[in-house]
Parts: structure tokens; sequence; C-alpha cells
């Protein structure tokens, strides 16, 4: 219809001048476009064709007019929409133009009508019901979906006199329904096959998802003792008193309830009614109820006038609460029709001499229909009753839980989402029940209904600034909303604003615009809801312009971050649309790329990987912008162990065109078959590849490649346990990466540093107080003072102190959450060095297993061959050589070719073992060739290890003079450089050995 602006009159679609007062008229704007969750129903007659032959066209019309006048009564009658009929086919849509949080259950309550009233027509009838997402015109009833073809399909597939309900119906109305699942039907244009439910029984009455109002009460003490104080001012003070209890749905209102009637019960006479949604007759349906529960003819109280039925209707209630207290518990005020509330306020301004306590439970919409409501009297008051804090949600998971076992992670997650509403919970815990524990955490459709359904209720310009909200995110700011709402509405954002706080929807909330106000969502979910109901299209659009909002208002930390969100939004929006947009693509990546960078700047590698990630795969190989991003990508998928994604990337550097991209494939391809792969190793190829890059970016003049081709060349003088010039190295390395802005590297070689000199031939009183330095002057860089930690931790415990080494906060959380789960592994090797030097070869072993275990899961190859060669010396030491020997199998299997350090442990273990074994002669080898080879490090504590092995060794075999000597120059190094564990340790078998 089209409205007149002169005259106001209603015009036909397509009228060009009014047909009241002929005043030219304005095409009427289209219907905004809406996603929403509707209920589809398809009715079909079976054997129409036949009864065509049967019967006279004339009866036939008359019989087919009366068939469809009662399918539309029926459907209206449960609020339901015909969309249209199609030859003796209805199609009707529950949900348009308003959705209701019961629309499935009202749709199966019609289907139920529905057959009934095809018998006396003597028509069989067939129908499908099916739920889910669509697309319409706001204040439209077409709708187009894949929801609707397949309400289509279970129609076709149903039986005469039957209905088929989709999984998504059942879900929605379980509590009120007998259901029979269907074998899984092959329906026309749908590749896999659908599962279906035949509906056997509609229980009237029954509510759609019946709520557990049998467990404990949770958290509302305070708002039980303010109900129970209401009442006994009522029953003391023999007055009327109206108490309104108010709360969103599912906060908890009915369950409070009952916990007050379970106590009051057995002083006062409780009566109930309760307000119904829609049906005819219902004004007065409360009443009704109490008046049965009284034992009175309810026509003998609301027959009559309004006035009439207030006045007969207080009187009756006075009567009744002569004797002993009078609780009239009236539920879900926020349906009541306006004659019934009448009713409610004129019993609790007129009633004198009698306690009767008014108990009036309602959502915040009741304010909606009666802003006054309680207002100026005397005897009312109104609780509005909030959610439940984080601690009481979890203990109301752990209750209806009950004996299913859930870990603390995915109990977390659902008091998340839940945001202390009770009933979101119990839904959540019925998915998890009825999915199983390992299904993925999704909202229930039962809580979308009901939310979907609130919204739909707001006005249409408060709509739209609640959705111009929810695209900035559950906390958005005035002036987002200013910006994005369209030029109508902007003039009255701060009303609308302030009416959704009022409503409940969305509160006043701290800013991060200066001189602007910020608001936040009640609730995530409210924020969804609102969200998904706007068209991809007009999403797409609108996160556009909030960037551009963003960009000139607000300049914050994450801005890039933020940015790029809304912008890959955008892009993947216009993509599924099927209009990409290269542009924007481009954009999104770009930001995105400068928030990974700057995450891994402030240390923060889960971020920066899952940033880098995503701004990768906004645009096409080969794209500038995509081949800018990878190499600091390559390096966060090396240090979390991803190595098919860095294979990858390395694949997609290789074949890039440009200079640069080619340095960088050079000198990752060797990273990657050195660390990754168990390839080759540092070879003469891995030193050519470093120099050709190293190069390469000097003429390029490339700082971020220097630092990182640095890094690697440290790295060379690293796994050859040469400490000292290692330390040089990463000295380089460090100032390299410095002057490339690069604090990640910086901090990785500060952290190797430390661990160089912890290791290397610095005497340990020196090197413990150049690390209690460095803990000082990296004190605000966690990654570099976890490696530092690490390496302190370890010096204490080789001096002896371990008490000083046990105080060093451990390291493995701080790159747990930073995301470098290799490097946490080093905290296990930790912990077993400490345990080792305090002679607690148990706690040691405990501790390498663990290490070992996640270096397995993360298929790692960089450390997991020293760490089987560190078990195995472990288990050697232990006496456990059939494991250790399973231990030095495995780390032959896995170890780096040219890792000096498993080299040179691997043979003085297997010398051991072959020595305890009676293998002397090819012991005796393999433990001088690893004395050998210790010697060309200045690893001191391997050649500490080495010496004691290789003493065994040589005193198994009869040679005690040589492992003797052997002992003798352990306690020498060892006391030179202030190992003193160590050198215990050799005194203690020198006094204890017979070397003859």
């Amino acid at each position: 219809m089209n409205i007149c602006p002169s005259c106001g009159a209603e015009n036909p679609a397509g009228f060009r001048f009014c047909g009241s007062c002929g005043a030219a008229l304005k095409e009427a704007p289209p219907a905004r476009e809406v996603r929403k969750t509707v209920t589809v129903l398809f009715c079909d007659v079976v054997g129409s064709t036949a009864l065509g032959e049967r019967v006279d066209p004339e009866p036939l019309r008359r019989l087919m007019g009366t068939y469809y006048e009662q399918m539309r009564a029926i459907i209206e009658r449960h609020g339901g929409r015909v969309e249209k009929f199609i030859g003796d086919a209805v199609m009707a849509v529950f949900g348009v133009p308003q959705a209701h949080e019961d629309d499935a259950l009202r749709a199966v309550r019609a289907a139920a009508e529905m057959h009934a009233a095809a018998g006396p027509l003597e028509l069989g009838i067939r129908i499908g019901i099916n739920t889910g997402e669509v697309v319409t015109g706001e204040g439209e009833t077409l709708v187009t979906g894949d929801a609707v073809n397949v309400a289509a399909r279970l129609e076709q597939a149903a039986a005469p006199g039957e209905t088929l309900i989709g999984s998504e119906t059942r879900g929605l109305v379980r509590d009120a329904v007998v259901t029979e699942e269907t074998e899984p039907l092959e329906l026309k244009g749908k590749a896999e096959p659908l599962q279906a439910h035949r509906l056997l029984i509609v229980d009237p009455d029954a509510p759609s998802v019946a709520r557990r109002l049998d467990r404990p009460m949770v958290g509302r003490a305070r708002e039980l003792e303010r109900l129970l104080g209401d009442f006994e001012h009522s029953a003391n003070d023999r007055a009327c008193h109206m108490f309104t209890l108010l709360g969103a749905a599912g906060v908890g209102k009915s369950r409070l309830v009952r916990a007050f009637l379970d106590i009051v019960g057995d002083r006062a006479r409780v009566l109930r009614g309760r307000c119904l949604p829609y049906g005819e007759g219902i004004t007065y349906w409360p009443v009704v109820e109490v008046l049965l529960q009284l034992g009175h003819e309810p026509d003998s109280v609301i027959g009559a006038s309004p006035a009439e039925a207030q006045l007969a209707f207080r009187k009756l209630l006075e009567e009744t609460a002569v004797d002993r207290p009078l609780v009239v518990y009236f539920d879900d005020l926020q349906w009541a029709e306006p004659t019934f509330l009448d009713l409610v306020e004129h019993v609790a301004d007129w009633s004198r001499g009698a306690a009767i306590f008014l108990l009036c439970a309602a959502r915040p919409d009741l304010l909606d229909l009666r802003p006054a409501w309680g207002g100026g009297k005397l005897n009312a008051a109104s609780l509005l009753l909030e959610s439940l804090s984080m601690e009481d949600s979890a203990v109301l998971v752990g209750e209806l839980l009950e004996e299913i076992e859930l870990d603390q992670g995915m109990r977390a997650r659902i008091v998340d989402a839940a945001e202390g509403n009770p009933l979101f919970v119990e839904e959540m815990v019925a998915m998890v029940r009825e999915d199983g524990v390992d299904a993925e955490m999704i909202v229930p459709p039962t809580i979308h209904a009901l939310l979907q359904a609130r919204l739909d209720r707001l006005g249409g310009d408060e709509r739209t600034v609640i959705e111009r909200g929810a695209v900035e995110g559950k906390i958005f700011h005035r002036g987002a909303v200013l910006e994005l709402a369209p030029e109508p509405v902007r003039a009255g954002v701060g009303t609308h604003l302030l009416a959704l706080v009022r409503k409940e929807l969305i509160r006043p909330d701290r800013t991060e615009v200066p001189g602007d106000d910020a608001f936040r969502f009640r609730h995530l979910l409210i924020r969804d809801a609102a969200y998904e109901s706007v068209p991809k299209e007009t999403r797409a659009a609108l996160h556009e312009q909030l960037v551009e909002w963003l960009d000139s208002h607000a300049h914050l930390v994450e801005q890039d971050e933020i940015a790029g969100y809304h912008l890959e939004q955008a892009a993947r929006y216009r993509e599924e649309i099927g209009s990409p947009d290269e542009e924007v693509a481009e954009r999104a990546s770009r930001r995105l790329a400068a928030a990974g960078q700057a995450a891994l700047s402030r240390s923060d590698w889960n971020a920066a990987r899952s940033l880098l990630r995503r701004a990768v795969s906004l645009v096409p190989v080969g794209h500038a912008a995509r081949v800018d991003v990878l190499p600091d990508y390559f390096f966060t998928l090396v240090e979390s162990a991803e190595w098919d994604d860095a294979s990858a990337v390395l694949a997609e550097l290789q074949a890039a065109p440009s200079e640069r991209a080619r340095a960088f494939s050079a000198m990752f391809a060797a990273d990657l078959e050195w660390l990754g792969k168990g390839g080759a190793g540092l070879t003469q190829a891995f030193n050519d590849a470093v120099a050709f890059a190293t190069a390469e970016f000097e003429r390029l003049g490339d700082a971020k490649g220097l630092a990182y081709a640095s890094r690697l060349a440290a790295y060379e003088r690293w796994a050859s346990l040469r400490w000292a010039e290692a330390v040089e190295k990463f000295e380089a390395a460090a100032a390299s990466a410095a002057r490339a802005g690069l604090q990640y590297l910086e901090d990785d070689a500060r952290s190797r540093i430390a661990r160089a000199h912890a290791m290397g031939p610095t005497p340990l009183p020196e090197t413990i107080e150049r690390l209690e330095k460095f803990v000082r002057d990296y004190a605000d860089r966690p990654l570099a003072l976890a490696g530092i930690r690490g390496a302190l931790a370890r010096a204490y415990a080789a001096r002896g102190d371990i008490e000083a080494a046990r105080r060093v906060p451990d390291v493995e959380e701080v790159y747990l959450e930073a995301g470098m789960d290799l490097e946490a592994t080093a905290a296990h090797y930790t912990r077993g060095w400490v345990a080792r030097c305090a002679g607690d070869f148990e706690e040691e072993e405990r501790h390498l297993q663990v290490e070992v275990a996640h270096l397995e899961e993360l298929n790692d190859r960089s450390y997991l061959g020293t760490s089987w060669m560190q078990l195995g010396v472990c288990l050697a030491r232990l006496g456990k050589n059939d494991e250790a020997q399973r231990a030095l199998e495995r780390s032959r299997e896995v170890t780096i070719p040219e890792d000096v350090i498993d080299i040179v442990g691997l043979d003085a273990l297997e010398a051991v073992l072959k020595a305890r074994h009676g293998e002397l002669e090819e012991a005796q080898e393999l433990a001088q060739r690893a004395l050998a080879r210790g010697e060309e490090t200045d690893h001191i504590a391997l050649q500490l290890e080495t010496r004691s092995s290789a003493a065994e060794v040589f005193e198994l075999a009869g040679r005690g003079d040589r492992a003797r000597a052997l002992l003798e120059e352990s306690v020498e190094i060892a006391e030179r450089y202030g190992h003193l564990v160590a050198a215990q340790t050799a005194r203690e078998r020198l006094l204890k050995g017979a070397f003859e």
C-alpha cells in the first residue's frame, strides 16, 4: 500500500495519484530485506486428480473453497501467514512479518488441527514442516531460501494423513510432541540424505521446551529474601501488595517464584494464572485459570463489563483471603491484554483489609505496554532480575550435567556463551546431552528463536539502530551508529539508544573513543541475532563504512586488527554473494598483516599466526600483498611446528618471481630442511644458502631479510656447540633485528645468548651474574626473559643451588600463551635438569617423558632427537637398560645429521649400554669417539657427561687407570668452571671405585 502524503488515504501499489484527493504519490521505497529463521509449512491434498474425476466441478469448487477457508483460518489463528495457494497445496510461513519464539510449536499445532479439519471434509492431506534461515522483505510474507525447498520436499515424502518435520523443527518443539525418526530421505535437489521425523502426537498445552525447575536454585538468595520480606508485610498487615518480577526470558524468574512458593505454600493459599501469547478469547485467560482453581464458573465473574469483572474478581479474592494469606501468581504479563492489566491494577488499588500478594512475572516488554506499571502505588514494588555471575553459572552447569563428564574447557565455553542466563545454560547443556560432548558448540535453535522474536518486537528505527550497533561488535559507539544509520533515522539515534537500554537489550559502557558514548549488548547472543538478521550485501557495505569512521575518529592500539576484521568481513560477504571485490580484500589483507606484525612485536605469537594466516588467505597466490606477508608467516609456522603449512609457504615463495622472494625461499628451504624434515642438516649447502640470502638482502637493502639471515647464520654455530662463537653471532643477529625493528627476532637472539652463556666456557659464577643482569635488563620482554630464566635456573642447579633454581619462575606458560609450543617443551628440560642436579632421577625421567611426548605430538624434528637422547641417558642412570636402548634407537631415527649434541650424546649412551651387555671392544670405540668429538666443542656440561659415561665403559672393560683419569679430569674441569654438582659426583665415584 502507498500512503498519500496529502490526505493520508491508502492507495494500491502502482497508483501514481491518490484515488481520494488526486495528489501525486511518491513511489514507496522497497521493503528492507532481512535474514531470519522461520518455520515453513506445506500442505497438499492427496488424490486431488482422482477427486476431480469423480466429483462435478461445482460441488468440487465449494468443497475446495471450504478447505481453503478452514486451512487459512487455522494457520492464521496460530499466528502463521498463508503465502500462497498452489492448486490444492497451501504454503504458510510462521515468523513473518514478525517472529515469535514458539513459531515452530505454532506450526505443528496448526498441522494437527489441519489434519483434524480435513477429516470431516473427507479430504486426505499430507504436511511437511521445516525450520531454517530465509530472506524476506520487512513486513512481507514472501520468503526465499533452502528452508522452503526442504519443507516442500518433506510434504511430498509424507504419506496421506501424515506430517513430517525437519530436525531443526523437532529440536524447537521437542517437549511438546512425540515423533519417530523416518529412514533418511533421498530428496530431490539435496546432496545428502535428510533425516526427517514423523509427527505422532502434539500436546496442545505443553511448552515447546520444558524448563528444569526441579534443579536447586543458584545465586538468587537476595532476591528470594526480598520476595519473602514483601510477602511478610502483606500477610502481617493484612494488606494487598503487588510485586512485579521483571527479567529477560530465561533469566530465572520461574525458578525464583517456585522457590518462593515452596516456602510460603504452607502459610498461604496459592493461585496461578498464565497469560498466553496468542489465541482466541485470551484476554481473561489468567482469570479463568484462577477462577477454576477456586471452583467458580468463569462466566459468573467475567461475563459482564470490564468494570463489573474487576469488582467481582476483587471481591472474590478478598473473600478467599479471609482465613489465610492469598498469593495470586500471574506469569508472562508481557503477553497480557490491556483489559487484564487494568483488572490487576484495580485489585492492587482498591483491595482493603485482605492479605493478597499479587505476584506478577514479566519480561521488560511489559513496560512498553504499560510504562507506568506499578508507578505511584505505595503498595507496589518491582525487582529486575539480573544475570547470574560467572561463578554461579559454573555451579549451575555442574548441577545440570549430572553424570556427564565434560572437560573444564567445554564447561567454561558454556558459561562464557550463556553469560549468566540460566535458560541459555540449560539449552546448551541439553545440546551437549543430545549431540555428545564432542559436538561443536553452537547457539541452540531455541535460544536463537527467543532472541529473534525479541528483536522483531522492536520498532523499525530501533531495529535499525541495534543492527548498526551490532556491526561494530558487542561494544559499539553512538558515533558509529550515527555514521551507519540511514539519514531519516539519524535524528532519533539518541532516543532509540535510550529505549534499547530501557528494554534491557543494551547498557552504557566505557568508551574507547574520546567524546563519544559507548554501549554494550546485554548478551553477545543478542548482538549475534541482530547482526545475522542483516542481509550479507548490506553487512559488507556497513563494515566498509565503519572502517572509514574508525580511521577518522578512533586511534586505538588494535586499530589495524579491528579495521582489518571489518574489511575482512566485507570481503568475505561480497565473495559469498557472488560479487567479489579485490580492492577491499587487499585492504583487509594489508591491515591484518600490519596487525600480525604488531602482535609479533609484543610476543603474542598465537595472535600473530592467526592474523597473518587470515591476511594471506584474502588475496590470491602471487599477489604482492601476499608475498610481503609470507616471511613472517613462515616464521610463526616453524615456531609452532606446523611443518605442512610451512612447506606450502616455502613452495609459494619459491614460485614467486621477485628477487626478495627468491632470497627468502633459499634461506627458508635450508631452515626447513634442517628443522622440519630431518634432512641433510647443517651442511655446506645450508651455509651457502644463508650466504646467498645475506648477499641478496644486502644488495636489496632489505633490513628484515638481513635480520632473518643473521639469525640462521648464528644457528650454525649453535648446532656445532661452539657457544662462544654462537654468542658473537647471536649478538650480531640481535643488533640486525633491532635495526630492522623486529623485536621478536631480537628477543629470540637474546634468549639464545643467555642459553649459550649457561652452556659455554664462561665460569658459572660469572655466568650467573651476567644472567641475573639480563633478567633486570629484559624484565619487560617476556619471551627474551623466558629464555634467560630457563638458562639461569639451569646455571643455579649446576652450581648446586637447587633452592635458587626452583625459585626461578617457570616459563612454560609464557611460551604457551605466546603460541610457541616448541619452546614450551624447554620448560620440561629445565625441570628435569634441576631434578638431576638434585639427585632425583625419577623426577627427571617424568619431566623428560612429558617432553618427548609433546614433541612427538608436534611432529618435531629440531628438538626431538636430543630429547630422546637425554631421556635415554636418564633411563640408563636409573638402570633401565632396555628402556634406555629403545630411547637410543628412537633418537637415532629422528636426529638431525650433523647435530653435534646428538652425535656425541648418542655415542656416549650407546657405549655405556654396550659395555653393560659385555660388548666391550665396540663400547670403548664409541666412548673414545664421543670424547674426541666432545672436545671439539666448548659445551662444558656435555664434556663432563661424556667423561662420566666413558669412565663407566673403561671401568667395565678393566681399564681402571683410564677411568680414574677421566674422573679426575672431570673434577678439575667442573671446579674450574663452577659446575659443583658434577665435581661432587665425580669425586664420589672416585672414592667408591676400584680402579686397579
